[in-house]
Formats: structure tokens, sequence, C-alpha cells
């Protein structure tokens, strides 16, 4: 090598390592000004009051939440017009991850109890986590003749039109009403809605044999049927609960197809980045493990979900398939 090509090839190095400590500085520059997710507190929506399933969940989860990632989370209680409040706070929220959703089924119905809504059900949400399930039960007042699924469905078909044979609910379009509806859809029951204002009154009526039939979740009707004030017929889910083992469910006892499990589920606004929904699931099914959460949400009757975004995307899409399908059937008329 002459003097000259030497002196080329020097200089050639000098600037292939000025390029490399140029993008090396840049890329520590950028690494400096893209902070990693989260770097403020989390704001969790719950769309309906203090008190309910999914309050309880976002309380119970929120705290272990801010530990693991390292912010506050905070619980924000937005109820009314059947969750669409907070359900439209979340839909025009940022897609930035610091505003959350924590909700229960009910998410899935009112698209089609609703003439209009603000938001889409699908395109403005990313589901995020399904958190947790609730088993429904089917009780009746231990006056009624019946013993089982299949003598309900031998009295509601007997009967000539629905005044004959009422079931109570809280409220037109709640899950205990349409899980109702689905019911007699699939056993081709003849029975008639009595609405209320909120559980405790439908309840009450209930136990007292004002009105004989009622959907209601499990954890609620089996201190009743302890006591004998309620006959407990049969429980939804794939398999027996474990606080009522000698209770069949519904494929059990001949009513396949009555699919009416609340569950509960974490969303985010839409085009959540994809891995902040990735560290969102990671972290919330990771604290719905821990035995202490498991707990506190067993004495709920919840118990904890641990799949992915895309099962949880399925599930919310196959319920407001379903719902919609049972609302036009039922000739539920939209609010």
């Amino acid at each position: 090598m002459t003097d000259g090509e030497y002196a080329v090839h020097r200089q050639g190095l000098a600037m292939s390592a000025a390029v490399i400590a140029l993008l090396g500085a840049e890329g520590a520059a950028l690494a400096q000004t893209t902070p990693v997710y989260p770097v403020k507190p989390i704001r969790i929506i719950v769309p309906f009051t203090p008190g309910t399933g999914m309050d309880t969940l976002a309380r119970t989860t929120g705290p272990k939440l801010a530990e693991r990632l390292g912010q506050n989370v905070i619980v924000d209680n937005r109820p009314g017009a059947s969750g669409n409040i907070g359900n439209e706070a979340v839909a025009r929220a940022a897609p930035d991850g610091y505003t959350l959703m924590v909700t229960a089924n009910t998410f899935a119905m009112t698209p089609a109890l609703s003439k209009s809504l603000p938001f889409d059900p699908v395109r403005d949400f990313s589901p995020v986590a399904d958190m947790a399930t609730g088993i429904m039960a089917l009780g009746v007042h231990p006056s009624l003749p019946v013993e089982n699924v299949a003598m309900l469905e031998t009295l509601a078909r007997s009967q000539p039109n629905n005044s004959d044979l009422n079931y109570a609910s809280p409220g037109n379009g709640t899950p205990q009403h349409l899980a109702a509806e689905l019911f007699k859809q699939v056993m081709k029951a003849n029975m008639t809605h009595v609405p209320y204002k909120g559980s405790a009154g439908a309840v009450t009526d209930l136990l007292g044999g004002q009105v004989p039939v009622m959907f209601l979740p499990l954890h609620t009707a089996m201190p009743h049927a302890r006591t004998g004030r309620l006959r407990v017929l049969a429980q939804s889910g794939a398999k027996r609960s474990a606080v009522a083992s000698t209770i069949s469910t519904f494929d059990e006892a001949g009513a396949r197809g009555v699919d009416v499990d609340f569950w509960y589920g974490m969303l985010a606004p839409g085009n959540l980045p994809r891995e902040i929904v990735t560290r969102l699931n990671n972290e919330t099914v990771a604290v719905l493990r821990l035995p202490d959460v498991r707990e506190t949400l067993a004495r709920q009757g919840l118990d904890p979900m641990t799949g992915t975004p895309e099962q949880f995307t399925q599930r919310v899409r196959a319920d407001l398939a379903k719902w919609a399908r049972v609302v036009a059937e039922a000739r539920i008329v939209p609010d």
C-alpha cells in the first residue's frame, strides 16, 4: 500500500468511526427522550356505581397494578345511561394507556338496547384482559311446584300465554333480564317479565313468593337456598361451582345454550399500541394470580380469568352478536 493509499484508508476509517459515533449518540438521545410506559398516573373508569362487581374488581386489582407499574392507579366511577356515560368517556380518550375501563358484559348488551350510541363498541375500544366471571343461578320460590329445569320448562310451556308465570329482574336490559329471555327462547318457555328498580326489591319479592322465578348471581342465591327460602334449579358455567357442587349446570340440566355467565374485563380506547396492550395484559394477569386477590374476588362470587387480549376480543364480539339476537327475538324496544 502506497503512502497515498494508506492516507485514504485512514481517512475512510475515521469517517466510519464518526458515523458510528453519531448514530450511537442519536440512539442514546432517542432512548432518553422516549419514556417507558407508564410515566404518570393511570385512571380506571368504572361505568357503574361503587359497590358493583366491576367496582370491586377495579378497586381490588388497582393497587396491585400500581405496585407493578410504578404509578398510581385511580378508580373513577362514571355511572349513568346503563354504563354509556363511562363507555363514551373511554371511547373519546387518547389511546395512550392512561385511561382504562373495567366493565362487565353489560357492555355487550347495551348496544342492542340503545337506538343510537356516540361510539362504536368494536372500533372505539381495545380489549385488554378478560378479568373474571361470575355465575348466574336460576332460582324459584319453594312454593312453585318444580324441582328441576325440566319441570319448570314443562310448567312454562303449559301456560296459554305469558301472563300466568312471572319472573323478576332488577330492570329492563339488565343481565338478569336478558338471561331469562335467552332461557325462554332456548326452552320455548312462556314467562312474563316483571322489572324492578334494582336487585333488592326483586330479590325480596322472589323470597316472598310474589314473583316465583328469577335469574340472579349464584353468590346471592346460595345463602337463601341453604335456609330453604329459595330453590336453585341450575347454574351457569362449564362446570359446577365449588360453593354449589350439588346443583346442575344448565348443560347438565338439559338447557344447552343458556350461556349466561357474567363476565368482567378491561378495555382501553381504540388503537391502543400493541406494546401497551401486551404490558397491561401481562401485569393484569399477574395480579389476578395473586392468592390474596383471588380470595377477595371469591368472596364476591368472582372467578379470576387469565386470558389473552385476542381471547377477550373474541368474547366481546361474540356477546355483541348473541345479545343482539336475543333482544331482537324478544322484541325488546331500544331506549
